[in-house]
């Protein structure tokens, strides 16, 4: 198993399928539930286990998460308010090691649960028409926002299983 991608790479079919868009759509919201599950009661030792050699610890891949999917309820309301609008990336090992990532995971808990409430709220509204909508990452290019979701439904799962992998070592 490669345990960087446990799940494998993101992959879609290449164009918008409603249907495949709404199981997306339901698999954010239902993840922060998942992540309070795995997460909740777990002692500072446990948060503190990596995933993977040299990968983050299951306190930092909860803090990641809202502070990921925040960019991507901004960078949605960019894109549906501005025409293919250019995006900031930002430097997510950088932001892992700031000093907030060593607040108790509860705050991003709470903090993950409130982006997805609104951000679902907004992504079952989209049109057809708004799903086609995009944005420029400077890395990637360009993105329709019905592609996003899949791959944000995709990264909450990714993470999801990173923390199962680093669990595994509490119950060796």
């Amino acid at each position: 198993m490669d345990r960087k991608y446990p799940i494998g790479q993101f992959i879609h079919s290449g164009t918008l399928d409603l249907t495949e868009v709404q199981g997306w759509i339901d698999t954010i919201a239902a993840a922060p539930a998942h992540y309070r599950a795995l997460t909740e009661g777990l002692s500072e030792e446990a948060l503190d286990l990596p995933y993977r050699e040299g990968g983050w610890t299951i306190r930092q891949v909860t803090h990641h998460v809202p502070d990921s999917h925040s960019q991507a309820y901004t960078r949605f309301k960019l894109a549906l308010t501005e025409n293919n609008p250019t995006i900031k990336p930002y430097d997510e090992q950088g932001w892992a090691q700031l000093a907030d990532y060593k607040l108790p995971v509860a705050v991003s808990l709470n903090l993950l649960e409130a982006i997805h409430a609104r951000w679902v709220h907004l992504l079952r509204s989209l049109t057809g028409e708004q799903l086609n909508r995009t944005f420029n990452h400077p890395e990637s290019g360009v993105q329709p926002l019905w592609k996003v979701i899949g791959m944000y439904a995709w990264h909450g799962q990714h993470h999801l299983a990173h923390i199962e992998l680093a669990l595994e070592k509490t119950q060796a």
